[in-house]
């Protein structure tokens, strides 16, 4: 029993050792394989890497070749553009030495000219001053006394010429343009109603008798005292029956002054605190009566977008006049012309019509300026933000500035028609007869004037002169001279026409 079972193990330890024999030698065998697999794997890995490296070497020297290949091309095109521009160079350096070779030989050709052209000058130098000895030893003049009678028969002849060239085309100027003007002109003003109004510095206040007279002086004076200072009006009480007078410089103030007292006298309570209370009260109403007035003038006209205190200076132009007509008056007539005007040439109306009402606001500043009432209200126009055409025709209205815009010359225009227009100023009798008789007299100045006469309230100035010591071209000329005379020297308002009178009498008597 127990040899068999030693027997049994002994066959399985035989077999145990074969099959791992053989187990062994498989495993062998397969990694001689997988070692046999992996060389010739490694064989083909090697051979697609030397591949790809050859490919990348080829691809790499191939890029490297376009690339120098691209460089030498650059390198040859700026070569060749280097070659073209020296050879360019040469060409111009070719053509610059033959053009200087050029203005060497024609430099030396004008200097031989100009030296023959030197002696030719000494040689009529020369015979010129041989021929005006000859010419001064036969007329028995020198050459600077020739000159001078040459020259001034000269001057006499062209001013003589000169004046009926002028006269030629001022006459056929007036032949297409004064006909046209005239109609504008006369059209414009026949389509605007005028009012007309007085200037005065007094106010006379009426009263229902004079027992209100000592009311309004009061104890000692106390009244008129507190109402003067209150107003800044005097106030004249005298012998006048029912009547008393308020004078100031100022129309606003005089208003002010007249509606208080009027107030004072109706409530019948008049003394220094009541006073002050009343006028301060007035003051009010004045300023807001003030505003009221330019509003409605802005409605009225059509105009939109003043600013507030260009608003309230229009307002208190009604308060205000120059020579006789009303500020504000002549200002709404300026600007009614104006719009006329300027739809006639086919300009803007709108634009005209307020250039015309706001020309004259530099005449009523609350503070008194230093500068002429156009410059300062164009300033006035220009801080409340105008458009510069309507600030430009208010300050050139009187050729204080220059004009920029057709807006100027027709505000002008209208200014002159509505303040020169018969009636719509007055001008103070001493200042109007010397006007004319300087007028006169600056006539008389010149030669051969025998008369002078201002006719047509000075519109006109007829000038008679001698027959014997004017001769008509002469006329013509004196009429030119006296007329920019006048326009140089004098102030007038519209314009002066100046008639010549040359005429010849024969006077013989029968017996």
């Amino acid at each position: 029993m127990v040899n068999s079972i030693i027997i049994a193990l002994s066959a399985l330890v035989v077999s145990g050792a074969v099959t791992y024999f053989l187990w062994n030698r498989l495993l062998a065998k397969k990694r001689e394989k997988l070692v046999r697999e992996a060389e010739a794997e490694a064989e083909v890995i090697k051979k697609e890497k030397i591949l790809q490296a050859k490919e990348k070497f080829l691809q790499l020297k191939t890029e490297h070749e376009v690339a120098f290949n691209e460089r030498n091309n650059k390198l040859l095109q700026a070569e060749n553009k280097m070659k073209q521009r020296e050879a360019v160079l040469s060409q111009k350096h070719e053509e610059l030495q033959r053009k200087q070779n050029e203005v060497e030989a024609i430099r030396e050709n004008l200097n031989n000219q100009l030296s023959l052209l030197d002696k030719r000058i000494d040689e009529l130098e020369r015979q010129r001053k041989t021929h005006v000895e000859k010419l001064e030893a036969l007329s028995g003049l020198s050459a600077e006394e020739a000159k001078s009678q040459l020259v001034e028969s000269l001057k006499a002849e062209a001013k003589t010429e000169a004046m009926s060239y002028i006269n030629e085309i001022i006459a056929e100027a007036k032949m297409t343009s004064v006909k046209e003007a005239k109609r504008i002109v006369l059209q414009t003003i026949q389509r605007v109603a005028t009012e007309s109004a007085i200037e005065n510095s007094v106010t006379v206040f009426h009263i229902d008798s004079d027992e209100i007279k000592g009311r309004i002086i009061g104890r000692e004076g106390r009244n008129i005292r507190a109402l003067e200072a209150a107003t800044g009006v005097e106030i004249i009480v005298d012998d006048t029956p029912e009547a008393i007078i308020l004078s100031a410089f100022d129309p606003v103030r005089r208003e002010i002054a007249r509606l208080a007292l009027h107030q004072l006298v109706t409530d019948g309570r008049i003394h220094p605190a009541r006073i002050e209370e009343i006028v301060q009260k007035t003051q009010k109403q004045i300023e807001e009566e003030i505003a009221e007035t330019g509003k409605r003038t802005a409605i009225d006209l059509g105009i939109h977008g003043l600013h507030p205190d260009l608003i309230r200076l229009v307002g208190k132009m009604k308060y205000r006049s120059s020579y006789g007509q009303n500020l504000l008056q002549h200002s709404r007539e300026v600007a009614n012309l104006c719009a006329i005007m300027a739809s006639e040439l086919g300009l803007n109306a709108k634009l005209a019509k307020r250039a015309g009402l706001l020309h004259d606001i530099g005449k009523v500043p609350d503070d008194e300026p230093e500068l002429p009432h156009a410059i300062f209200g164009m300033k006035l126009a220009e801080k409340y933000k105008e458009k510069p055409e309507i600030c430009n025709a208010i300050g050139a209205h009187h050729d204080e500035t220059e004009m920029t815009t057709l807006l100027a010359p027709i505000v002008q225009a209208c200014d002159a028609i509505s303040g020169a227009r018969p009636g719509a100023r007055r001008e103070v009798v001493e200042s109007y007869i010397k006007r004319l008789k300087d007028m006169e007299d600056l006539a008389l100045t010149y030669p051969g004037v025998q008369k002078t006469f201002a006719i047509q309230a000075g519109r006109e100035l007829r000038v008679i002169v001698g027959s014997d010591k004017v001769s008509d071209e002469e006329a013509a000329n004196l009429s030119y001279d006296i007329a920019k005379k006048i326009q140089d020297d004098m102030t007038y308002p519209g314009q002066v026409k100046i008639t010549v009178i040359r005429e010849t009498r024969a006077i013989s008597y029968a017996k």
